[in-house]
């Protein structure tokens, strides 16, 4: 029997081409060679690129791969920060993610929504004065607010612009280049040291905090050794509950964006309970987020005939995956529907990661993620009403994240008093 042979990419190094489509290169070549993965060069490495459920549940296959050492160091000193979460393999990161997962409470969850619900309420006031409101950078300070509250990390209102904007640059600015991405990587600088010093003030009793409070949890938390996790490392972690929070900004704009967009969508929340559901659903399915994850071949194995030596970094798509025309019927349309009766599949919707929450690298924060959407839903929907004026709506489909180019606007905020 033949084996078959890995499409290679025509290009010699990948990296250039990925920075200017990072959504869709990976799914468009796949379309190209007929496969559901091709081998590359990304910043000069061999690297193994995939598509698709299949591989998405080959991915996830922690007997075969490993998250050590597979993100490149520009995302470690941005995104991640060293020694986090998503760089553990086997029973540290079990153990390392329980400590996560005990903070994923449907009562915590809940209390996260309403803190931002509030936020939403405050900032409104202020808008209803403002000429124009860019949604994209309002939502950063209320979630910024509502969610250093719920973590119990103070945040002295001088100080509210200042963390809003490090905590915001860690995913906005990561994959960018030049200055953007060295404002970055000094963002997480500033962000570790002002972590740290909270988790160091939780240890020496000078910050008395609920035992059940994330920055109480993490700053307490022993490793499988016994040992607390080191102020920086804790730091880390804590950061990796307040910055994928803020991150939530994204998708409450492309939430904003998808009400404008499908009107229709707006009559149906009352007329149908589970709607909202599905509709959030529908955005983190249809809108792009983060474009992939990587990992490393822990040893070499073969699969359908494709060699994966021990080592060779692998990137799976996510974005491409979302829309993958065999998982998903009319992929390219929006369409909330699909998500009554879904089966829950782990590895055919993965905006946020795919596999088990406990045992895989699926982010464990996606409740708080369409909690925070459902709130700022509804508030958009019933609490005010507003003005889309004349601006660039397209998705800018090369930015990471993406977003729509005008990063929405609304203007003439007041309150629906229906």
């Amino acid at each position: 029997m033949t084996v078959p042979r890995m499409p290679r990419d025509e290009d010699f190094d990948s990296t250039l081409a990925l920075l200017r489509d990072p959504y869709g290169l990976i799914s468009k070549r796949c379309r190209h060679y007929g496969t559901d993965l091709f081998e590359t060069r990304l910043l000069l490495r061999r690297t193994i690129c995939m598509t698709g459920p299949e591989t998405a549940e080959l991915f996830y296959d922690q007997e075969r791969f490993v998250r050590r050492g597979a993100a490149p160091g520009r995302v470690q000193k941005t995104l991640f920060g060293r020694g986090g979460v998503q760089g553990l393999d086997d029973e540290a990161h079990r153990h390392r993610k329980q400590m996560f997962m005990a903070l994923m409470t449907p009562e915590r969850i809940q209390h996260l929504g309403e803190l931002s619900a509030e936020q939403w309420r405050i900032q409104a006031r202020n808008w209803a004065s403002m000429d124009r409101v860019v949604l994209y950078d309002e939502v950063q300070e209320i979630l910024t607010r509502a969610v250093c509250a719920w973590a119990g990390v103070p945040l002295p209102e001088k100080e509210v612009r200042r963390r809003t904007a490090e905590l915001t640059a860690l995913f906005d600015s990561a994959g960018a280049t030049g200055p953007r991405h060295w404002w970055s990587r000094l963002s997480r600088k500033l962000s570790d040291k002002w972590v740290s010093d909270i988790v160091e003030q939780v240890r020496a009793g000078r910050l008395d905090l609920p035992e059940q409070s994330p920055a109480r949890v993490i700053s307490t938390w022993h490793g499988p050794d016994g040992q607390m996790l080191s102020p920086r490392i804790a730091a880390v972690e804590l950061l990796n509950i307040l910055r994928p929070t803020v991150a939530v900004s994204v998708f409450i704009t492309f939430t904003a964006h998808a009400l404008h967009q499908f009107p229709a969508c707006r009559q149906k929340f009352r007329a149908n309970d589970g709607y909202l559901e599905c509709f959030v659903q529908e955005v983190r399915r249809w809108y792009p987020f983060f474009p992939a994850v990587m990992a490393r071949v822990r040893r070499e194995f073969e699969w359908k005939g494709y060699r994966f030596p021990r080592g060779r970094r692998v990137v799976l798509d996510l974005y491409g995956t979302n829309r993958d025309p065999r998982a998903w019927d009319a992929p390219e349309e929006f369409w909330p529907e699909r998500f009554q009766g879904w089966d829950g599949s782990p590895f055919r919707f993965i905006p946020q990661g795919g596999g088990d929450h406990h045992r895989n690298h699926r982010c464990p924060g996606e409740w708080i993620t369409t909690e925070l959407m459902k709130v700022a839903c509804e508030f958009l929907t019933e609490q005010i009403v507003f003005d889309v004026p004349d601006q660039d709506l397209r998705i800018d489909m090369s930015r990471l994240p993406a977003l729509p180019k005008s990063r929405f606007v609304i203007s003439n905020v007041r309150p629906d008093e229906r």
